[in-house]
């Protein structure tokens, strides 16, 4: 019998519209850290937070989490140090169980939590955060590369980005492409990159357990 992680995972990799990500989420986001995140070895968000720790002194103001999720992220960046951070998503279930998320003395992970769909302008203003960071947002039936230019505009310059892209998603939508772009017109340094296993072993995901991830770090100008 298949299981609800995996009939989740293949929905996820598939939704064609904001209103399926806002259901199927809605749908999931109880049991997701259980259901998904445990019991497949999914490590995908650690690999990213790692990579926004190793500049943790150049992060100047806080850091939005962009697709929150269930706060995974912001529990992960809470361990790092990192503890001023926004989170945003379009699910209000997801919203709901980052918003239960407690640090080890009991504060909320989440300073403020902004429902938002990230395929449009969202309502935050210029120049506002000093650290980006995004882990498993960028996927399949989920965000392509022009969200970015939203994203850029919410950092403040010099603000430090950790972009986490799905290996297969950035090369069927042009990613690197978008991000040459970005260069030329000098809204972010040049990107490094590393690609990143998102599950800890390939048998924790029957189809998916040898997916990776590239991880764009770079700063807005």
């Amino acid at each position: 019998m298949t299981n609800k992680s995996e009939i989740d995972l293949e929905q996820a990799y598939s939704v064609e519209t904001p209103e399926d990500n806002v259901q199927l989420y809605g749908d999931w986001a109880a049991t997701y850290d259980s259901d998904f995140v445990a019991s497949k070895g999914y490590v995908y968000h650690l690999h990213v937070v790692d990579q926004l720790a190793q500049h943790i002194a150049e992060i100047n103001g806080a850091v939005l989490d962009v697709g929150c999720g269930t706060g995974v992220v912001g529990v992960a960046l809470q361990e790092k140090g990192i503890g001023v951070i926004d989170g945003i998503d379009i699910s209000p279930a997801m919203l709901a169980e980052s918003a239960n998320k407690k640090t080890a003395a009991g504060n909320a992970v989440y300073r403020q939590l902004i429902r938002a769909d990230l395929t449009k302008s969202i309502a935050i203003p210029d120049n506002h955060y000093g650290g980006l960071i995004s882990s498993g947002t960028f996927t399949h039936g989920h965000l392509g590369p022009e969200a970015l230019s939203e994203l850029w505009r919410v950092a403040a310059p010099g603000a430090v980005c950790v972009i986490g892209i799905n290996a297969r998603h950035y090369d069927l939508m042009g990613f690197g492409e978008k991000f040459a772009a970005d260069v030329a017109n000098g809204n972010i340094t040049s990107p490094e990159f590393s690609e990143i296993e998102i599950y800890a072993t390939a048998a924790g995901d029957a189809d998916h357990g040898n997916d990776t991830a590239l991880v764009a770090v770079c700063k807005t100008l």
